[in-house]
């Protein structure tokens, strides 16, 4: 008794593809073998069923009904085919299950059957011819035996198979390579030392060691890794008993060795090597075979690895030991090493053990206690070995150019960096590589690096030139919706029709249903609906689809009988198709085979619904048919589909001739695609590349127009702008997604392909490997073999014979070597590709290596596409730099001569008349460099910003090294003197430059000298001056590359940004655009996750070497938070960068720069206009205290006192919490870091306090570098290195030229280190080591300037603190406070301490909002102490963001209650101004606040004796 499957398996849980093919399947039978652990299911099905489903419902059946149980399911399956199958038909379709079947049973037959040449000579015989060989004929009955039953048991045919066999030709490849292996290996050994010994006794020299390893550990040339040598050679050496010494012996430089039981004398120093060979960097030598890392999952004991050091630490620990740990890699895998070892042993083990050395290990694997983590320990041997990575080489004497090229800015695709792929390309002796990432050119600024004589990878001379172009996403709004139009009219005669086909290529598949309507004059006049026996069978999927099988087209007419039927239907009309490509590709070809001429005309309802309904996103029939109310019952079936086009045809007549178009013609002149049509049309790859600097700027325009005008998901570049901006740049056909491979591929109509193939100047072929998938997407039945895809190469090679046409072949670089596709493959199974894991060859090839690949084309037709034609398109291309080469500064009229007036006009008023000597030559020399250099303009421009803004009211600080300039300071720019520390009169202009006790504060700050009046008129001298040297700013020699960066009031930023429009003009101004690239923390979660889902088990360090490649790709796009990018007018955005919105967001205003805004800052003026709570801060102070800020005084004892304790807030540490200092919340020093760093500084002036800043800014300056040198009392705050001016004046003062101590200062602070001849010349001018030492640890350093402007501004709210102590709280909790909480801080002091009782208990498990909370916490805590008070929030009064101060205590602002947002507050505010609230039903409805809100804030008794509802009670009138 048969039944249906799933009913036999009624809960079953399969996929929607396998749930769909069991629809079909039938239980015949179920057996169980008497031990009950074997279940046989016999199947019968109208359908065949690839053996990929058969194994997958086995293994769902097993762990589904049988979990835990040791259960074997065998499904036995039978096919009762139609009558459309042949034995070939069914061969041709089921041939992919064969081979998968025969894999798993047997590697050698599943070899044979794929080498074999099958054919069916007659409909049941089948001819396999087989390679000749032993195994073979000792097999064959097998492989027979296996096609036999496929064919006669499991299918209902009567095949014979007779076996043959035929010599096997020797592969001229193969022979090469063995004679080339042999060679190698003849060379190999003849260097070696096998080779150069005279007899066995003889030691190779140093150095000589491990040459012949890379025969046995090598990597092969394709990057896959040898297998290991069963004997690895290590130089030759006889035995390891031989190398050993006996006790007593002597060592290899001769002198005595202590035996175990000897002991050493005096300062002897026992060495880390216990052996005299020189290979043997640490403990004895070993001569144990290497076993690979990625066998290693668990303790093993002792074991002996190769590998390359990745990361290398050493940490000192107690009794004078060291621990070193570095990570080793063999490429398979990686692992932590961990050594103990003397201090006074490290520097000799580092000798050698350093990070990129190759060594070879012996210790034990062991579970390190801290981490969990296998590692290696108790280290008993390290020998240097060779690298065992070979690198690929080109050694063809003509070379081949890449022309098709992704980088990492391919969006999270390409995972090499541009860089690295030049270098390669170069070093390989190629002349040329090409950059095309997809739809963006991020790259060429760090391609035109590569050219850099300092820190390039190509000399600038060199005859090699990068070709810069992109992967377009092309769309083709060149073809109308009326196709061959010869002028008729709207209402004329139409057929409109539809065809169901067996699949998607016109060559290849066949049609099964023809259906039409007959249209005339708007009304439907005729009907033709027939199937055509296609003569094949219907492949499962379309039966699904369009409910058609091959019963009901088994008695039909063939195409040759029909299709003139369906011609003379047709005669006289216009043809009309829903996407009328596809259809009428098919009926024209099959009308070519029959030798009937076509000359139709034909309308693609797609098109007209695309002009005449862009409110739609997707233009699919019954998405059309909804939107104009037609109705589509069985849609997929050719009459069905065919009369609902027609009424939905006649719908969109109506509509035309309501928009005054008659004829056909007219419709392609209106219906010309629109901006919203092209965002919605299918979008084509193709290559788009820059034969000159005209054409550099053309492709910037269109990069630009496809990300602000055309952007939909991606960037679109319609063929109509292409020919717009066409001077100078060239196209190519591209890869797969190309639409010339996919017109090939699809069978598209001659004219067609013609007009395709003649908007290209050159067409492209790739690897078959890159276009593999297609074998496997089973939707593909004109893609089944490999030759199937060669012969759409050779289709496209033949166009470009017959169209005069270069076709060149490339390789669609994703990643540089094969090893380098795991990058790839993490980040697209991050991205959720299922294919992640089976990656296409997209590595840059070698030139054999592509000749290897395209040899089917001929040897002379694959020189030409691999080496002549590439080759041909780099001659044609100029080199050209990607950015504008010279400074364009925007102009504004006299500038030059505002400055000097501005400057000189503010210096008269300070110093009187007459300058004094020193003011006038530093202003001289200043403005002689500003303006000789151009940047008179950008001084002008910070001025009239700063002026705007400080007349609104908000004062601005200045960042970075402007504070450098005396001219900045006069024009107002910043509040930072940089002259030497003096005194000035304001009122008789007296001035002290020169007096002993003035040039006793040299390097110091004028602010720390006390206090004297004038000795000419008697009044108080105003202190000034930071010493600080204008070429920080500028150089010696006007060649460093300015910026002045302004700290505006977060309030303001958008009125500044706004100003810099209102003086350069609209368009002219562009935000300074950022790249966000995968971060190293994300990349770890992908990898992590990546191996965790496949159940493998990495090492952390393993994880880590993969982190490495996927690190830097690019995610998205951003801007700068304060950057603005002006241009000159006159010019054109586009000779410098293209340009778009933020994060391709359509809906912004904000336009910000293509490149990021390092890339193009030496070329165009960049403005830093940021916003920062300082100058917020300070005018909040300012409006609640009355004072003006710059009238503080920056000497008073009371703030200076705050850096050193707690008096002059009149609270003990005690109070809160132990602090020992008064700055909690005072910027720049109110951090726990800060603190601590205040404590071991012990400041005594405002100076001090500079330095500190510049210390806390930097990296690698104050941890480890001069905290250490503080300590141990080698230097002090005033000697150490804290900011990058102090390396320059310090080495000026030593003697060094000034021109080289800055150039050695900007190496510093850049984290470049010191040249070798630097370090020389420094010793000899008695710059003592430690301070050499401290510059070469600094990674990053902070300018004086900048933080004399930042402690001027903390000093000036630490003032307010001591002395306006509630504005001081009001203006922090409303501005800095980022997790104030009504709820915790403002019930009491008692309650506030139990909070921070339990906050200090979770210390080390706080969230970052807790960690931000508890800081809050700890200044509310110092504002108790200080006798202050909070008042309950009043609904009616408090304010909706800021703290207000009421009868001596503060109001908190109504966003501090937990979850009343900003808007929400906002809404209270207005509700409250309008009314009192009636009942708090009243108060959620005019402010929309949730309950949940509602009910804290009745918890904490905001609302009072407010009524739940406003709902009323008689009792409530008595």
């Amino acid at each position: 008794m048969e039944k249906n499957f799933l009913d036999v398996f009624p809960n079953l849980e399969v996929g929607q593809e396998l749930a769909a093919l069991l629809e079909e399947v039938v239980v015949t039978k179920v057996a169980v073998n008497p031990e009950k652990d074997h279940i046989r299911i016999y199947i019968r099905s109208r359908q065949w069923i690839h053996k990929k489903y058969i194994y997958l419902l086995e293994e769902t059946i097993r762990n589904q009904f049988f979990p835990g149980v040791p259960m074997a399911v065998k499904i036995i399956e039978k096919f009762t085919l139609t009558g459309q199958y042949t034995p070939k038909l069914f061969f041709d379709a089921y041939r992919a299950s064969m081979s998968m079947e025969l894999k798993n049973y047997s590697i050698l037959v599943y070899n044979m059957f794929r080498t074999a040449q099958i054919s069916f000579p007659e409909e049941q015989k089948m001819e396999l011819k087989m390679q000749s060989s032993v195994l073979a004929k000792s097999r064959e009955e097998e492989l027979v035996s296996y096609i036999e039953k496929v064919f006669c048991e499991r299918c209902p045919f009567s095949l014979i198979v007779e076996p043959e066999y035929v010599e096997a030709s020797e592969s001229k490849v193969r022979k090469n390579s063995e004679i080339r292996i042999m060679q190698e290996a003849a060379h190999v050994i003849e260097q070696s030392s096998f080779g150069q010994q005279d007899d066995g006794e003889d030691y190779p020299e140093e150095g000589e060691s491990s040459a012949v390893q890379g025969i046995g550990e090598g990597k092969s040339t394709d990057g896959k890794e040898a297998s290991a040598d069963k004997k690895t050679a290590e130089g030759g050496k006889k035995d390891d008993k031989d190398k050993k010494d006996p006790k007593g012996g002597k060592d290899a430089k001769g002198k005595k060795a202590f035996g175990k039981g000897d002991r050493s004398f005096g300062d002897y120093k026992r060495s880390i090597k216990r052996s005299d060979n020189p290979d043997v960097l640490y403990g004895r030598d070993f001569e144990d075979e290497t076993i690979p890392l990625e066998s290693i999952q668990t303790e093993m004991g002792e074991v002996c690895i190769r590998g390359q050091i990745m990361t290398l630490e050493t940490r000192e620990i107690r009794n004078e030991k060291t621990i070193i740990i570095f990570a080793i890699t063999d490429f398979t895998d990686s692992i932590t090493v961990k050594m103990f070892a003397r201090n006074d042993q490290v520097e000799e083990i580092l000798g050698g053990v350093k990070e990129k050395a190759f060594l070879k290990l012996k210790g034990v694997t062991t579970i390190d206690r801290y981490d969990s983590e296998l590692t290696i320990g108790s280290v008993v041997g390290i020998k240097k070995i060779a690298p065992f990575t070979s690198s690929r080489a080109d050694t063809s004497p003509e070379k081949r150019v890449e022309l098709h090229c992704h980088t990492k800015m391919s969006d999270m695709d390409g995972v090499s960096d541009a860089k690295a792929i030049i270098k390669r390309a170069y070093e390989w002796g190629h002349r040329a590589i090409a950059i095309t990432d997809h739809g963006v050119v991020q790259a060429f600024p760090e391609a035109n690096h590569c050219f850099d004589s300092w820190g390039g990878v190509v000399p600038p001379d060199a005859d090699f030139k990068v070709i810069y172009g992109v992967e377009a996403y092309l769309v083709d709004d060149m073809k109308g919706i009326v196709q061959n139009s010869k002028g008729q009219s709207m209402r004329g005669t139409f057929v409109v029709f539809d065809i169901e086909t067996t699949g998607f290529s016109a060559l290849r598949d066949k049609i099964i249903e023809i259906g039409a309507v007959r249209v005339e004059d708007g009304k439907i006049v005729g009907r033709f609906s027939e199937f055509v026996n296609p003569r094949i069978p219907i492949p499962f999927r379309i039966e699904k689809l369009t409910s058609i099988n091959d019963s009901m087209v088994a008695g039909a007419e063939s195409i040759d009988v029909l299709l003139p039927k369906f011609v003379e239907f047709c005669k006289g009309a216009v043809m009309v198709a829903h996407n009328a490509e596809f259809d009428m590709s098919f009926i024209e070809k099959n009308c070519k085979d029959l030798g009937i001429e076509t000359d139709y005309t034909s309308v693609d309802t797609v098109g007209m619904a695309r002009f005449l309904l862009p409110q739609l996103n997707r233009f699919k029939l019954d998405t059309v048919a909804k939107a104009v109310g037609v109705s589509l019952e069985h849609h997929h079936r050719a009459v069905d589909d065919a009369e609902c086009t027609a009424q939905i045809f006649q719908k969109f007549i109506t509509m035309c001739e309501e928009r005054d178009i008659g004829t056909l013609d007219e419709l392609n002149e209106k219906g010309a695609v629109s901006v919203n049509a092209v965002q919605k049309m299918p979008s084509y790859h193709a290559i788009i590349l820059a034969k000159n600097d005209m054409g550099r700027v053309n492709l910037y325009h269109l990069v630009s127009d496809s990300h602000l005008i055309y952007y939909h998901r991606r960037p679109r570049i319609p063929k109509s702008l292409y020919l717009k901006y066409q001077e100078g740049l060239m196209i190519g056909s591209a890869c797969e997604a190309g639409e010339l491979y996919q017109a090939v591929l699809n069978g598209r109509p001659e004219p067609e392909i013609a007009r395709l193939v003649n908007f290209y100047d050159y067409l492209e072929i790739q690897p078959i490997g890159n276009n593999a998938f297609m074998l496997r997407d089973e939707d593909r039945t004109d893609i089944q073999t490999e030759d199937d895809l060669r012969d759409v190469n050779k289709k496209i090679v033949k166009l470009g014979e017959m169209f005069n046409k270069p076709v060149v072949a490339t390789c669609d670089v994703h990643f540089l070597d094969p090893s380098d596709e795991v990058y790839r493959r993490i980040i697209m199974a991050g991205k959720g590709f299922d294919d992640a894991d089976l990656q296409p060859p997209l590595y840059l090839h070698t030139t054999e290596e592509m000749l290897d690949e395209f040899s089917y084309l001929g040897s002379e037709k694959a020189e030409e596409v691999v080496i002549t034609n590439p080759n041909k398109i780099a001659d044609m291309v100029e080199k050209i730099s990607p950015i504008h080469n010279g400074k364009c500064p925007p102009v504004i009229e006299n500038s030059d001569e505002m400055l000097r007036e501005i400057c000189y006009s503010k210096a008269h008023e300070i110093y009187g008349d007459e300058l004094p000597k020193v003011v006038e030559e530093r202003l001289e020399r200043e403005l002689n460099s500003i303006i000789s250099n151009g940047y008179a303009v950008m001084y002008m421009i910070a001025q009239k910003l700063v002026w705007k803004s400080n007349s609104d009211g908000y004062l601005v600080g200045s960042r970075g090294s402007v504070g450098s300039s005396f001219a900045a300071t006069m024009s107002g720019i910043t509040e930072v003197n940089p002259l030497s520390p003096h005194y000035y009169c304001p009122s008789c202009h007296y001035c002290d430059f020169d007096s002993e006790e003035v040039r006793a504060y040299s390097g110091r700050a004028g602010c720390d000298m006390p206090d004297q009046n004038c000795p000419v008129c008697g009044k108080p001298l105003t202190k000034e001056g930071f010493d600080i040297p204008f070429e920080t700013f500028l150089g010696f020699k006007g060649d460093k590359e300015p910026d002045i960066d302004l700290n505006f009031s977060g309030d303001y930023q958008g009125k500044a940004h706004r100003y810099v429009e209102v003086i350069f003009g609209a368009g002219q101004t562009f935000k300074a655009g950022t790249i966000g690239t995968l971060a190293e923390k994300t990349a770890f979660g992908y990898v992590k996750n990546y191996f965790e889902e496949r159940g493998s088990r990495k090492r952390y360090c393993e994880i880590n070497r993969i982190v490495q490649g996927c690190t830097g790709v690019r995610r998205t796009t951003g801007q700068h938070p304060g950057g603005i990018i002006v241009l000159p007018i006159g010019w054109d955005i586009e000779e410098f960068t293209p340009v778009q919105h933020p994060a391709n967001d359509m809906s912004s205003d904000i336009i910000t720069t293509h490149f990021d805004y390092h890339s193009i800052d030496s070329n165009l003026l960049k403005l830093d206009i940021l916003g920062h709570d300082d100058p917020t801060m300070i005018r909040m102070l300012e409006d609640l205290t009355g004072i003006n800020a710059r009238e503080i005084p920056l000497d008073s004892k009371e703030v200076m006192s705050l850096f050193k304790n707690t008096d002059a807030l009149g609270i003990t540490p005690d109070d809160i919490r132990g602090c020992p200092l008064g700055c909690l919340g005072v910027p720049e020093f109110g951090t726990d870091f800060a603190m601590q760093m205040l404590i071991d500084a012990n400041p005594t002036s405002f100076s001090d306090l500079v330095r500190i800043s510049g210390l806390s800014h930097g990296t690698d300056v104050w941890l480890g570098n001069a905290q250490d040198l503080i300590k141990s009392g080698t230097a002090t705050i005033t000697t150490c290195i804290c900011t990058r001016d102090d390396i320059m004046i310090y080495l000026i003062n030593k003697g060094l030229e000034h021109g080289q101590a800055f150039t050695i200062m900007e190496s510093v602070r850049k984290g470049k280190g010191l040249k070798p001849d630097w370090i020389d010349d420094m010793k000899a001018h008695d710059v003592p080591d430690w301070y050499i030492e401290s510059c070469k640890k600094i990674k990053y350093m902070f300018p004086k300037a900048h933080a004399a402007a930042y402690v001027m501004m903390g000093w000036r709210i630490a003032y307010c603190k001591i002395y306006y102590p509630l504005a001081y709280y009001a203006a922090f909790f409303s501005i800095r406070a980022t997790a104030f909480s009504y709820e915790l801080m403002c019930q009491g002091k008692e309650k506030l301490e139990y909070f921070m009782d339990d906050y200090e208990k979770r210390k080390d498990t706080l969230s970052k909002k807790e960690q931000d909370t508890y800081r809050d916490m700890k200044i509310v805590q110092e504002m108790y102490a200080r006798g202050f008070e909070f008042l309950p929030i009043d609904l009616y009064k408090a304010n909706a963001h800021t703290f207000q101060i009421m009868d001596e205590k503060l109001m908190p602002a109504l966003d501090t209650i937990e979850g009343l947002g900003d808007r929400a507050a906002d809404a209270v505010v207005l509700a409250a101004e309008e009314g009192e609230f009636l009942s708090k039903d009243d108060f959620r409805n005019r402010t929309k606040v949730s309950k949940t809100v509602i009910d804290l804030m009745d918890d904490l008794g905001l609302f009072g004796d407010l009524p739940d509802s406003n709902q009323m009670s008689l009792f409530d009138f008595q």
